[in-house]
């Protein structure tokens, strides 16, 4: 692996510039360092120095610009700036020392080694010199390029108290590995295994946070299985880990839903970055184990699991805090929905069908097929072949029923309001009765979705429940 990191950025050499003026000894640490020898992209520029991060930060902006002020975070003698597309922060070099009970250290002013052995893994424990004596320098001192080259997750020092200090770096470790598909160093992950329960002491919020970074790695499956392996799945996300195992009865058996659930999670982030559609994905079968039962003459049954599964939706978002705005709705909508397009290829498609299903799908159509595609999880070549032709089918009927009936975000041509003025009256049941019946007669293709035959329908059923019109 070759050892050049790029420092053509303009904050390279203000920091070097500001580094020695102030005559303090600095370095870039972390994730750019390690990304620039992996190739990839990042924007996130790390330094630390021997003394005042704060100073080093002041100085450095104003060898940038005399507008530029960083933000500065007195209480942990931090501080940054965005310069050019990039995110900028300062520390000075820390020691650290945990209490048993809190994820939160007892902080001094330390050296670099110090501030070295605090990284949580050896390959973000590299650092480059700032300095002009050896500016450019690779600084490794515990063999992460090494570890890069093998592509090894490892602590630089004991494991146990690494994770035992900070139990979030045990999802980080599985974040890591997910991202860049690289293994977690046995020792290591029998580490994580040992202080899993450990994982109770920190937040929900940065506990989601790293699991949504797993779920928009490239194939989040990995995250997952790693999650379930380490004994932290059944803590953090136990509904999904319950979807583990296969019952035999009779000798029938049903698949693995959770290698299923995994298997639909991986197929979605081929079509998707949408980090809601890919929790859709994992969330789709959620509530098959409560309602999982065995049919005499027709095996295992799920019945009802997408209905009980959507349910569950606001009361696991919430547990996770997750956003319950429109994002939760989305994803309890999929889980809803799933099934029926599914049902719509196994069927004579009906264009009464195909509109309750744009209907209730909307602007979400699209995504909800998307769901039902990397929901075919068949080895069977042929059947998968069979299973997308009907999809495309499907597709092209809404697209054909939506051309002419403008069903997708249905609005009903007559409104409560026109529906009160027109007869006289006050909100009551029979506006209620009036509005159902011609959303039916439209979905139904009974009368075509305007005003004009919405309008007379109205005028049959006011008289038939006797309203009169308003003179």
């Amino acid at each position: 692996m070759q050892a050049k990191i790029d420092l053509s950025h303009p904050v390279f050499e203000a920091v070097k510039r500001a580094a020695e003026k102030l005559q303090l000894e600095t370095y870039v640490v972390g994730g750019y360092v390690r990304d620039q020898l992996l190739n990839r992209s990042n924007k996130d520029f790390d330094f630390v120095c021997i003394g005042s991060g704060i100073a080093l930060a002041e100085a450095t902006a104003a060898e940038l610009s005399p507008n530029l002020h960083p933000t500065i975070f007195k209480n942990f003698g931090t501080a940054n700036f965005k310069w050019q597309h990039a995110d900028v922060e300062f520390v000075g070099a820390r020691k650290e020392s945990y209490n048993r009970d809190s994820r939160k250290p007892a902080v001094e002013e330390g050296t670099f080694s110090d501030d070295q052995n605090r990284r949580d893994f050896t390959i973000n424990a590299l650092a480059v010199s700032m300095n002009q004596s050896n500016y450019g320098t690779l600084v490794d001192s515990f063999n992460g390029l090494q570890d890069l080259d093998a592509k090894i997750i490892r602590t630089p020092l004991d494991a146990d108290i690494t994770f035992s200090d900070d139990p979030l770096r045990m999802m980080r470790a599985i974040r890591f590995a997910t991202q860049l598909d690289f293994e977690i160093q046995a020792e290591t992950f029998d580490a994580i295994k040992r202080n899993a329960e450990r994982i109770h002491i920190i937040s929900q919020e940065r506990i989601t946070d790293e699991l949504n970074k797993i779920i928009l790695a490239r194939k989040p499956s990995k995250g997952f299985i790693l999650l379930e392996e380490a004994g932290l799945l059944k803590i953090i996300f136990p509904e999904f880990n319950a979807l583990k195992g296969v019952e035999n009865y009779e000798g029938k058996g049903h698949k693995d839903n959770f290698f299923h659930t995994l298997q639909v999670l991986d197929n979605i982030t081929r079509t998707t970055k949408d980090l809601w559609l890919r929790w859709a994905a994992i969330l789709h079968d959620i509530a098959k184990p409560p309602t999982k039962r065995f049919v005499p003459g027709e095996g295992w049954t799920f019945h009802g699991h997408e209905v009980l599964g959507s349910k569950w939706v606001p009361k696991i978002f919430k547990r996770m805090k997750l956003p319950m705005g429109g994002e939760m709705k989305f994803v309890q909508k999929m889980v809803f929905l799933h099934l029926r397009p599914i049902a719509l290829t196994k069927e004579e498609i009906t264009d009464s069908a195909l509109r309750r299903l744009l209907f209730e799908a909307g602007d979400d159509i699209e995504s909800l097929l998307m769901l039902c595609e990397a929901d075919i999880t068949t080895k069977n070549r042929q059947k998968q072949i069979r299973y997308l032709e009907r999809f495309e089918k499907v597709r092209e009927k809404l697209k054909e029923v939506e051309e002419k009936d403008r069903i997708r975000n249905f609005q009903p041509p007559v409104s409560g309001e026109f529906i009160m003025e027109t007869f006289g009256i006050q909100p009551c049941k029979e506006i209620g009765i009036i509005k159902e019946a011609i959303k039916e007669a439209i979905l139904e293709g009974n009368i075509q979705n305007n005003f004009d035959e919405a309008h007379s329908m109205m005028l049959q059923l006011g008289k038939r429940l006797g309203l009169k019109i308003k003179q």
